[in-house]
């Protein structure tokens, strides 16, 4: 225990009385012999700069939140269905003029067979929606169509899946902050020469809100989902009363509409409009996804929302589409500024510049907006489910101080905001490479699920796998089609894009497995006690050959030798402990629990709780930090490893009774390792 008694001169003579000291209680309180529990003060920062840096955090994105806190962050099924439908449901707005675009080649009299196009894609909605439903039940940790396909089909193809997920989350932020600013444009078009501008401060706000944490973010979002739903099912209903009623008319030409060609309507050209229109199921997977962001019972909850949601987007999307029709609405020439097909809609069913016109657009706008807030949660889940298994850098699994994955956020923001520049904020040039990865992740997906029920044959599975097999076949159908048609127009870059992210997770997975090799000590290891007492501290995170390295230097400083293992893991900390006192006899362990997932702030914590156990009329010692580092052999290879190792050098430089000792281990000195070890004959790596 830290701490101790201390003798004290009483008022009269041979009085005397003790004072407990307790210097650990501001930081940390005890749960067991060796394991203690990091308070917030122990986190809190020591410098000036560190200070303001963390109140312009609490100002922008909230205090930090403990892990327990977690299970308050989940969501009910209305903040969910906000939060993972918008980017689904907001596809409406613009699924039905991707058709239009395409039936127009072939006269205005190819715009009547929109309806069965949409129709048509309806029915692969369902099928879809259905098979993701069902991965949300038996996949209920997350991960959708990666986790899928690599547990049923093979790990390449769960990375194919993955690869094509992350490039579509970004291209659902950019496609979708391009559509809002078009909505924009049909109700104030001088906004189309800031376009940039406006995508760059909307996908900055909406990075701050997910920083945020999920709940707040729910709070945020959901009054302009459930206004777009409201407004979008009144403009339906308006428009089919009017066309039972036989007052719908079509509407007088738009100056920048399409000129319609003379093209033969073939089956080729429906195949098009119907791969253009599939647009409409971007999102859907994002549900199956983000499962354990629900509220218990997970699985149940999201499965219910995904249904809830494939029936809105249905119910919108063919409904806007029989008003669009009714109407003989035609798209507007790219670029040229006019409106859209969803304002046409609108304008048709309230009247243009009406208020529920205006309050229509501006609603579409915001959902288009916040639409990429579907990406923001599903991108930073997925990127840290691939870091966990090795394929994406480790930090990309850490959580902040709102327990978001705070790297996956800030990466896709930037990501996103980059393909804007390059694209110029076009829509219509961004959709093509939006198409391709979707069907890929469904096809994938569609593909699995049958497998998955031939191999657990529950009730019902000889359906359910007719259902995913003819979802699997369509889908493939529409990935064929749209790869070979909008190969030229960009989709080319997407297909070049997948492979070269597949071989960077194979990539990282291999690097780490080679070094986990290299570090790797066999289980029946003991390390020597020491031979002299000094105070030595190694900050831990796991138990390899680096960290027995540190160790016997450690011994060679002192013989008061202590290993410091802080993490948010109770169940690894117990497992590590299992491991060290069977490996590392009389090297005591300090397991430090850090609610609040800091690691530097609860080391210098445990540090200053050393300093003042010390007896006061005695100078405290000097404490040697063992740093154990892994040296990677090439520049590239730094990214992958010692983030924690430099963040607490960085702290620890200048601490006043504390020098830092950095022990590199390098890959090419496994021999070093054994050599060292072989001074005792009973201790083999």
């Amino acid at each position: 225990m830290i701490g101790g008694r201390r003798p004290l001169p009483g008022r009269k003579i041979a009085d005397r009385r003790v004072r407990v000291a307790r210097p650990h209680a501001p930081y940390f309180r005890y749960t067991g012999p060796g394991q203690l529990v990091a308070k917030k003060a122990a986190s809190r920062p020591l410098t000036p700069t560190g200070r303001l840096v963390a109140k312009a955090k609490a100002v922008l994105i909230g205090r930090p939140l403990m892990s327990e806190e977690e299970i308050g962050e989940r969501l009910p099924k209305k903040k969910a269905l906000a939060i993972f439908s918008s980017d689904a449901i907001s596809s409406s707005a613009y699924a039905t003029e991707e058709i239009l675009r395409i039936l127009i080649v072939a006269g205005v009299s190819a715009l009547a067979l929109s309806v069965e196009v949409a129709l048509a894609i309806a029915v692969l909605l369902a099928v879809v929606s259905f098979s993701y439903r069902q991965v949300c039940r038996a996949y209920p940790s997350g991960g959708g169509a990666y986790v899928v396909a690599r547990e049923n089909l093979a790990p390449v193809f769960g990375l194919i899946a993955a690869a094509a997920l992350l490039i579509d989350y970004v291209m659902t932020v950019a496609v979708s902050t391009a559509s809002a600013i078009q909505q924009i444009q049909s109700v104030v078009p001088e906004a189309f020469n800031y376009r940039i501008e406006i995508a760059f401060v909307s996908i900055a706000l909406i990075t701050i809100g997910n920083l945020r944490g999920l709940r707040e973010s729910g709070n945020i979002f959901a009054v302009p989902t459930y206004l777009f739903v409201g407004l979008a099912l009144l403009i339906v209903g308006t428009g089919i009363v009017r066309i039972i009623q036989g007052t719908a008319v079509p509407l007088p030409p738009q100056p920048q509409a399409l000129v319609p060609g003379g093209e033969a309507l073939t089956v080729f050209l429906l195949l098009r409009a119907f791969a253009g229109g599939s647009v409409a199921l971007t999102g859907v997977e994002a549900i199956a996804n983000g499962v354990p962001a629900f509220k218990p019972p997970e699985s149940k909850n999201a499965a219910n929302t995904m249904t809830a949601m494939a029936v809105l987007l249905g119910v919108l999307f063919v409904g806007i589409t029989i008003v669009a029709r009714a109407y003989q609405i035609v798209p507007s020439v790219d670029g040229s500024g006019g409106p859209t097909v969803i304002a046409l809609v609108a304008g048709a069913a309230f009247g243009l510049g009406t208020p529920l016109f205006v309050a229509f657009q501006a609603a579409t706008a915001l959902i288009l907006f916040l639409a990429a807030n579907t990406s923001f949660n599903a991108f930073p889940r997925l990127a840290a489910i691939l870091a966990v298994d090795g394929y994406m850098p480790r930090q990309f699994s850490f959580r902040g101080d709102r327990l978001a994955y705070s790297w996956g956020i800030v990466l896709l923001a930037g990501i996103a905001f980059a393909l804007l520049y390059l694209f110029d904020g076009d829509t219509h040039a961004l959709i093509p490479l939006y198409s391709v990865g979707v069907f890929v992740t469904f096809t994938l997906s569609q593909a699995g699920m049958v497998r998955h029920w031939f191999r657990v044959r529950e009730s019902g599975w000889r359906w359910r796998s007719a259902v995913n097999g003819l979802g699997g076949v369509m889908t493939l159908v529409v990935l064929v089609v749209v790869a070979s048609v909008k190969f030229a127009d960009g989709a080319w870059l997407v297909v070049v894009l997948i492979p070269i992210q597949v071989g960077m997770f194979l990539f990282i997975y291999r690097q780490y497995a080679a070094t986990a090799r290299q570090l790797a000590i066999r289980p029946d290891l003991v390390v020597p006690l020491p031979h002299r007492e000094e105070r030595v501290v190694i900050p831990i995170q796991t138990l390899n050959r680096a960290v027995v390295q540190a160790i016997n230097v450690g011994r060679s400083i002192s013989d008061d030798v202590r290993a410091v293992f802080i993490s948010d893991d109770p169940e690894e900390a117990e497992e590590l402990r299992r491991r060290w006192e069977q490996q590392v006899p009389g090297v005591p362990l300090v397991i430090v629990e850090s609610p609040y997932r800091a690691l530097a702030g609860p080391f210098l914590a445990y540090l200053e709780v050393l300093d003042r156990a010390w007896p006061p009329d005695k100078e405290a010692p000097i404490t040697f930090v063992v740093l154990p580092e892994y040296v990677a052999r090439n520049w590239w290879e730094r990214i992958l490893y010692n983030q924690a190792v430099r963040r607490l050098r960085s702290v620890l430089l200048g601490r006043p009774h504390t020098v830092v000792v950095n022990v590199p281990y390098r890959r090419e000195e496994p021999e070093v390792f054994e050599q060292a070890l072989a001074a005792d004959p009973t201790d083999q790596a």
